[in-house]
Formats: structure tokens, C-alpha cells, sequence
């Protein structure tokens, strides 16, 4: 099993980033390289405990489908997102959430597993890990973008 731990810091308050980051129109937006659309379940908007979303994106030249749902959630702090159908063994990413002096720290823990045994294990090595920090190093620099902008009244 690989584990990526990511830490973010944004300058705005914690539900704001924490709603950002459930929204899946900002997590198309963040993941425009790979042309990444909501294509079943929640599609717009932001997903709520026990909701699903499918994906299909273009990874490693491939278009794949994920299909998460949101396994756990404590409001404004945590939420966790488990993979239901997949090209993974095992998935699961866990957000967290904490304000300290108008700052959000936001804490990805992404767990998964590869299929096919050692050559899984090999081609996790040799590139997926790296695409999916990358991945979420895009992602989570659109939610600071997306969050830290102010809010026309």
C-alpha cells in the first residue's frame, strides 16, 4: 500500500476551503490536464456524505473512470472519499481541515493499492505515485486559488 501526505496552507476561513474542496466543479477545473468530467452521480455542486461521483479523465493516455463516495464527513473538519469502482485495488483519501489565525491547514491522505501484484507494485514506483502527488499538488493549488480570492458583495 503507498500513502501520499500532502499539507496546504490557505488564507481563508476553514469552511470556505472545506466546501471548496467537496465541490466538484472546482475539482474539474483543477483537473483540466487530464480532462477530468463528472459523469454520474453528483456532477455539480458540492457532494454530501454517502453521495457518489464518477469521473472519467485521461491518465497515462487512457481514459478511466473512478467512481468515489463520501464514506465519512464531520463538517467543516474531515471528509473521507473511498473508491466504489476503479482501476485501483484499494482507494482512500481522507481530508482534513483546521484553522489556526485565519489560515487553513488542509491535510490530504491519499491510501491506495495497485492490481497485477509486482508489476502493479513496479509501475506504482516507476510513475503513479509521482502522477498522483502531482495530481493533488494541481488540485489543491486551484482549491488555494479558488479560496483565498475575495468575495464580491
Amino acid at each position: 500500500m503507498t500513502i501520499i501526505n500532502l499539507t496546504t496552507k490557505i488564507k481563508a476561513p476553514q469552511k470556505k476551503v472545506f466546501d471548496a474542496s467537496r465541490n466538484i466543479d472546482i475539482h474539474q477545473q483543477s483537473t483540466s490536464k487530464t480532462n477530468e468530467k463528472a459523469i454520474a452521480g453528483v456532477t455539480s455542486g458540492l457532494i454530501n456524505l454517502n453521495e457518489t461521483v464518477t469521473f472519467r479523465g485521461k491518465h497515462f493516455g487512457f481514459y478511466l473512470t473512478h467512481k468515489s463516495r463520501i464514506t465519512a464527513m464531520n463538517f467543516n473538519d474531515y471528509f473521507v472519499d473511498e473508491m466504489e469502482s476503479g482501476k485501483f485495488k484499494y482507494f482512500k483519501h481522507e481530508h482534513f481541515f483546521e484553522e489556526q489565525n485565519g489560515v487553513t491547514i488542509m491535510k490530504d491522505k491519499l491510501q491506495y493499492e495497485t492490481p497485477f501484484g509486482i508489476l502493479g507494485e513496479l509501475f506504482d514506483i516507476l510513475f503513479l505515485e509521482k502522477h498522483l502527488i502531482n495530481f493533488l499538488l494541481e488540485r489543491n493549488k486551484t482549491l488555494k486559488e479558488v479560496s483565498e480570492k475575495r468575495d464580491l458583495k
